[in-house]
């Protein structure tokens, strides 16, 4: 249980990619962290992209960042809806700021791209959205998983074995 009392939240909306998801929750809390999820309004169903659905614990705008030990954003769709609300900006600037972690995977990267985290990072996504990556300052690299500091990236769901491991020591280490 190397995450033993950490909590951790992770952000959705609906079209999320389902494993991008739900696998990192539940590898988490099989390490014993404490994980929530935020959407733009609590107790609502989000549907992923393969029909999977998701209840959000809470809203965006409830989340205090030093409640909270990391955020994941997932893949999909989804981000690009996430990125629109300035409370989510704000989470994202806050948790970087206090160097914790930050999971993010496939497109999720639109949301780092508009909170303005990325200048002088090394991340990966999916080949997708290379370019916006590399636009907001980034260096893209086509790699499983890619860990700068605090911030873990991937690029698909075959990845996400390798994303797990290193995001998982990046936790236990915050």
């Amino acid at each position: 249980m190397r995450l033993a009392g950490k909590k951790i939240i992770s952000l959705v909306h609906h079209d999320f990619e389902d494993l991008e998801l739900w696998y990192p929750i539940l590898r988490l809390k099989e390490e014993g962290a404490i994980v929530h999820l935020a959407g733009e309004k609590a107790n609502e169903t989000y549907i992923g992209k393969y029909g999977v659905p998701a209840i959000s614990d809470y809203e965006y705008g409830s989340i205090k960042a030093e409640e909270y030990d990391a955020i994941l954003v997932p893949g999909g769709w989804a981000p690009d809806k996430i990125r629109r609300f300035p409370e989510v900006i704000s989470l994202i600037q806050s948790m970087e700021e206090n160097k914790k972690p930050i999971g993010q995977i496939c497109h999720a990267g639109w949301v780092l791209i508009s909170a303005k985290i990325l200048q002088g990072k090394n991340v990966t996504s999916t080949p997708g959205i290379k370019d916006d990556m590399e636009n907001a300052g980034a260096t893209w690299m086509d790699e499983p998983v890619v860990v700068d500091g605090n911030l873990v990236s991937s690029r698909r769901p075959p990845d996400l074995p390798d994303y797990l491991r290193e995001l998982i020591n990046v936790i236990e280490k915050g």
